[in-house]
């Protein structure tokens, strides 16, 4: 059963996304359906505020009242979902839930399938993106999960560690 995980839009009241984006991570987490719900996502965007001559940065919803869910459709994941408080359904016809396209995923700025790297700790990388970009460094670690390298970067005569996403990168 080597089912590809679909991302379903899943309505709920009005301010309570977090939530339910918390209940269904608990459920998930408490009932082992690691491998049938994979991720939920409650879409949010930075919007700078300015209040009393302070500038204050604020995550906003970009689609309030729904929830995003990347999971394998089955009768289970399906019941489970749709039976978490502050869910009122599925986005689809009927009681049908229909997955986003890949065009609606790209769309909504999800993404999909971060690169696989052939990097290894002790590598020799180029950085090619970002404020460091053009700066050499060594790779002291590779985190596969957040995608990322901690990479030793010489600035200013002094070894300097930096973060770095794995588009960022480029083995010599």
């Amino acid at each position: 059963m080597s089912e590809k995980a679909k991302w379903y839009v899943v309505h709920t009241y009005s301010g309570h996304e977090n939530k339910v984006k918390a209940n269904i991570e608990k459920i998930v987490e408490n009932r082992g359906m690691e491998d049938v719900i994979h991720e939920v996502l409650v879409p949010t965007e930075d919007k700078v505020e300015i209040k009393n001559g302070k500038k204050k940065i604020k995550q906003k919803k970009i689609f309030p009242g729904y929830v995003l869910v990347k999971m394998i459709m089955n009768d289970e994941s399906w019941y489970v979902v749709r039976n978490t408080r502050g869910v009122t359904g599925f986005v689809g016809p009927g009681s049908k839930p229909i997955p986003l396209t890949d065009e609606e995923i790209k769309n909504m700025g999800i993404v999909e399938a971060m690169p696989e790297i052939d990097v290894v700790v002790g590598d020799t990388i180029k950085v090619t993106s970002g404020p460091f970009e053009s700066f050499m460094g060594v790779v002291k670690d590779v985190n596969l999960e957040k995608h990322t390298l901690k990479v030793l970067i010489s600035m200013f005569g002094r070894e300097t560690p930096v973060e770095l996403d794995f588009t960022q990168v480029q083995k010599l």
